[in-house]
């Protein structure tokens, strides 16, 4: 095998791991907001899955970022696959952000009212 396989190899298991985060973290988000749900407490329940889909997108998203970092670098280290990377990070990156704000009421380097508790807590 030579080294480009085993690149491609490791992109693949990176997008596999990206993918899963993103289903089994809306899985359980959804099974989460379900059993609060079921306690009576809807609102609670909807906001409690809205922040956790929002964690699972925003870790997937991190390990999908790293397999097209993986694979512009050593499997298609072209200009036109740097620039391909560059827009993907760029999108992902504002996407990333975005779901932040969302998931905290606040900029990221701002602290936000749940700073320094547990997400168990708030």
């Amino acid at each position: 095998m030579h080294f480009e396989d085993w690149m491609e190899l490791v992109v693949e298991a990176f997008e596999v791991a990206g993918v899963a985060i993103l289903v089994v973290g809306s899985i359980v988000a959804l099974v989460r907001s379900a059993q609060v749900a079921s306690r009576g407490a809807r609102r609670r329940s909807y906001a409690q899955a809205r922040q956790d889909v929002g964690r699972a997108i925003l870790l997937g998203l991190e390990v999908l970022i790293i397999s097209d970092i993986v694979q512009t670098i050593t499997i298609d280290p072209t200009l036109e696959s740097a620039v391909t990377l560059g827009v993907v990070v760029l999108v992902r990156t504002f996407l990333s952000f975005s779901l932040e704000v969302e998931l905290n009421s606040a900029l990221p380097w701002r602290e936000h009212p749940s700073a320094g508790r547990s997400p168990d807590e708030a």
